[in-house]
Order: structure tokens, then C-alpha cells, then sequence
């Protein structure tokens, strides 16, 4: 039996209709009142173009208000968002819209040029959406938990992407396992940095609904409006990866964050141990935290007891959530497998990616890490990632983390080249600090800390590393930087 609850936007509107929902950087903002009404007028008007329930709408945007209208409007409706990554090609939007059986396809002004290019059904933009007349027709007023809200495709750094299917209720357990992990305060602002079409940023957007808080969204991740944004709009919990926290430490200097703000959660894979000590030493509460679009954002994190004495750890299941090392023995190496409410239930219109990553409700991760004797999970890379040289496994993000332990290195990224005699050896490509470096140094600084085995065989700089709209490493194209 389906598990109903009332539409998340209008219960929110009713109980705190002139709390502020949306906060843009530009000072625009939206209370849940006016969000409410502003997404059932869009989905009034949507209605003109024959959406309706299960309908598959493609959504094209960087984060906006509009972007968020749309994606709430679609509720009221019952139809499925498709949410698309701005920064792909036009082959690849037109693969998952296909896939997704997209029947319309859902723009900002700034994309309707390059949308109009994509063989889709119909493409129209918010603007275009707006100057329709609304339809007299009745809005959802319940959820069904069960029932498929939005498609994210997973990034696809091997084969086809896949179609990541999140119901409503993927995205309430997602939000009610990070509040009682982080708890709530009633001066809560999460800022978003990350992009909307991604899924952290999308559920920080309904956490939005379902605690009553407000979101600060930047239209894109700039080191300059995150900092004055902790300084000086009132944000308390920050997501964020690897990199920004690197350029966020650097902007900071000598300089300290107050104290409002309780928390960076770290996702996006995990980060050098040097650079979690340097945010302990300023203070700054740095979570890691370890998730999957599959998951609906984070499944496991540090909880705030616990973020000094275990830096590294991603910490544990949230309360909902199960995990297991699948293969490993107690401190040893195997696939992560994890259970939940908010796991998806599959992969859209892909039996075969079904039947090999889901059985019994658990989740085949593809990621690898172990427990320690606390039961804290420690992630170790991507299975696709590791590197096996002559038979001993190499996992890029140790030597990552040691190698951001050198102040003149800036930014580093690690992967397998072919070789013939060991079958695939590490190579390394460095961003440099503005002091300079040398191969030699690398290589002197790393023999003190690595065997040899894991040392890289080849050093390549660079002036940026291949990294995804939320900024994640793609370590699978490092090897078309190689010069």
C-alpha cells in the first residue's frame, strides 16, 4: 500500500507562508507563499501543452528561480522531471532525452538557442511557458511516496548513461536521514553552489520544502560569492566538494569563519586527508560525506561528534540507511553495497543495469572502501578507478592525498596507463600552487611516503583538470590531457 502525504510545497506554504524559501545572489526572493503559487501557475499553464500525469519533461537550465518553479510545477501535475547536465553535447542530450522518452523539453532563455538544435518533440523556454493563458484544472494536493518524481542520468564514465529513477518518497527519506544526522536549527540557510540538474543540488532545493528552510543558490560555484556568502548572508550549512574547500581555504587566508556556519558537507568522492586537517585547523567544520545520484544525494556522513577524531572517514549509514562491505573482511577492501529508503529502484527502461547493480533492496555501488573497528566507512575509489599494476591494486586517491600534502601543489589527479610489462601503471597531472615545482621534488617527496610500486611513472603539469558540472574529478578523461 502506497504511503501518501500532502504536496510538500503547499503544506510548507500553509504553515510558514511568508518564510523565505529562495534566496538568489542577486537578491531576488521567493517566500514559500509565492513559490507555491508561482509552480501551480506554471503548472497551469503547462497544461496547454498537453502535460499531465506521467508525462516525461526534460528540463534544460542552470540554477534559477525558474529552474525551481518548473521542477515543483511538475508535481502538481504528476509528471516526471528529466534533468539535463548543461554542459553536455548535443549527441548526449539528445541520447537521454530519447531514452527517457522526453516528449518535451524545457528551457532557460540563456539555452532555448542550442535547445532548439536538439531533435526533441517541442522545446520552449520558461519565458515562452509564462505568456500562456492557465488552464482551470485540479492540482495535486497529496504525493504518493512510491510514485517516480524525477530522471537524473548518471554521469556514464563507462558505457551509455543510465536513466536514475527517484520517487518522492527516495527524495523525503534523503532529507529526513540528513536532519536527523545534522539536525535542524530554525536560523538555517543552506547554500547552493552545486548545480540543480545535479542531484545535491536538487535535494537540497526539497529539503528546502520539507524542513521550512531557506536556500541561498548561486547560479554557479564562484570562490568570491560562496566566501562573502558565509560572511555575510547568514549561511550555516554549505555543500560543497573537494575543490571548492581547497579554493575556499585559500580565499580565507589568515582569516576565520563565524561561527553560524556549522557545516561544509563534503561529497563528490574522498578528499585528501592535508586538506581536511588544514580545515580542522581553521575551524571549519568540514563533513565528508559519501552518496550517489542512485542514492538521492548522501546515504552516509559524519555526523558533528564525530568529524575531528575520524578525518577521512565519510562516516556512517544515516539512520534510514544500511551499509555493508561486500568481499571485505573486517578492515579490508571490498565493493560498498548500501540499503535505504532513499536507493532508487532502478535504472529507467534498463533491465540489465537492474539486475546487476540491485538485489534484495541493496544497491551494488561499484565504489570501494572498508569499516573500520567503529564501524566508520573509509571510501577508498571508484572500482572503476582502481589501478592494478603487476597484481597489487592501486587506488589513485591515496596517492592524490599524499601528493596535496605539498604546499606548492594546487590541484592533482591520478590515473592507469597501459604498460606492457605491468599491465597498467599510475601517472600523475598537477595544477601547480603559484610557486613553482619540479618532477624531481614530486618524485623525492613521494618516496618518502609511498612504496614504490604506487610512486607515478610519469609526472604531466597542467593549467586545469577535466572535472564534471559539480566539479567531481573525471579521472577517465585525465588521459587526454597527457602531452
Amino acid at each position: 500500500m502506497s504511503e501518501i502525504i500532502p504536496h510538500w510545497l503547499t503544506k510548507q506554504a500553509d504553515l510558514a507562508p511568508n518564510q523565505i524559501a529562495i534566496e538568489m545572489e542577486y537578491g531576488e526572493t521567493y517566500t514559500f507563499k509565492q513559490l507555491k503559487e508561482a509552480s501551480q501557475r506554471f503548472a497551469r499553464k503547462l497544461t496547454k501543452l498537453n502535460v499531465g500525469e506521467g508525462t516525461h519533461v526534460g528540463i534544460l537550465s542552470g540554477n534559477s528561480i525558474e529552474m525551481i518553479v518548473a521542477i515543483h510545477a511538475l508535481s502538481y501535475l504528476g509528471a516526471i522531471g528529466v534533468l539535463l547536465n548543461v554542459r553536455l553535447t548535443r549527441p548526449e542530450l539528445e541520447f537521454q532525452l530519447k531514452d527517457a522518452n522526453v516528449s518535451i523539453l524545457l528551457t532557460s532563455d540563456e539555452y532555448k538557442m542550442s535547445a532548439s538544435q536538439i531533435e526533441v518533440s517541442m522545446v520552449k523556454s520558461f519565458t515562452e511557458i509564462n505568456v500562456l493563458h492557465e488552464e482551470k484544472i485540479p492540482l495535486k494536493t497529496e504525493l504518493d511516496l512510491e510514485e517516480v518524481f524525477t530522471i537524473i542520468y548518471t554521469s556514464g564514465t563507462t558505457g551509455f548513461p543510465k536513466g536514475v529513477l527517484h520517487t518522492y518518497g527516495n527524495h523525503w527519506w534523503s532529507a529526513i536521514g540528513s536532519a536527523l544526522n545534522l539536525g535542524l536549527n530554525n536560523e538555517d540557510k543552506w547554500l547552493i553552489p552545486l548545480p540543480i540538474f545535479h542531484v545535491s543540488g536538487l535535494s537540497t532545493s526539497i529539503k528546502s520544502l520539507i524542513y521550512g528552510m531557506p536556500i541561498y543558490v548561486l547560479e554557479k560555484f564562484e570562490v568570491e560569492k560562496v566566501h562573502d556568502a558565509i560572511l555575510s548572508k547568514g549561511v550555516t550549512i554549505v555543500s560543497v566538494v573537494t575543490m571548492m574547500v581547497q579554493k575556499l581555504l585559500n580565499k580565507l587566508g589568515e582569516d576565520y569563519y563565524p561561527s553560524t556556519l556549522r557545516c561544509m558537507l563534503l561529497g563528490g568522492g574522498p578528499a585528501p586527508k592535508p586538506l581536511l586537517e588544514k580545515a580542522k585547523e581553521k575551524g571549519i567544520p568540514v563533513f565528508q560525506s559519501y552518496g550517489m545520484t542512485e542514492t538521492s544525494s548522501q546515504i552516509v556522513t559524519l555526523s558533528p561528534q564525530d568529524a575531528l577524531e575520524k578525518i577521512g572517514s565519510a562516516g556512517k549509514a544515516l539512520f534510514p540507511a544500511q551499509l555493508q562491505i561486500d568481499g571485505g573482511n573486517e578492515d579490508s577492501i571490498g565493493e560498498i553495497i548500501v540499503k535505504g529508503p532513499m536507493v532508487t529502484k532502478g535504472y529507467y527502461k534498463n533491465e540489465e543495469a537492474n539486475k546487476k547493480s540491485l538485489y534484495n533492496g541493496w544497491l551494488r555501488t561499484g565504489d570501494l572502501g572498508y569499516l573500520d573497528n567503529d564501524g566508520f566507512l573509509y571510501v577508498v575509489d571508484r572500482r572503476k578507478d582502481l589501478i592494478i599494476s603487476g597484481g597489487e591494486n592501486i587506488y589513485p586517491s591515496e596517492i592524490e592525498s599524499v601528493l596535496s600534502g605539498m604546499e606548492q601543489i594546487k590541484e592533482v589527479g591520478v590515473t592507469g596507463l597501459a604498460d606492457e610489462i605491468w599491465g597498467q601503471v599510475p601517472i600523475a597531472f598537477i595544477v601547480k600552487q603559484k610557486q613553482d615545482v619540479t618532477a624531481s621534488e614530486i618524485f623525492s617527496f613521494l618516496r618518502q611516503r609511498l612504496a614504490k610500486y604506487k610512486i607515478p611513472k610519469e609526472i604531466h603539469f597542467v593549467e586545469e583538470l577535466p572535472r564534471n558540472a559539480s566539479n567531481k574529478l573525471v579521472r577517465s578523461k585525465l588521459l587526454e590531457w597527457r602531452r
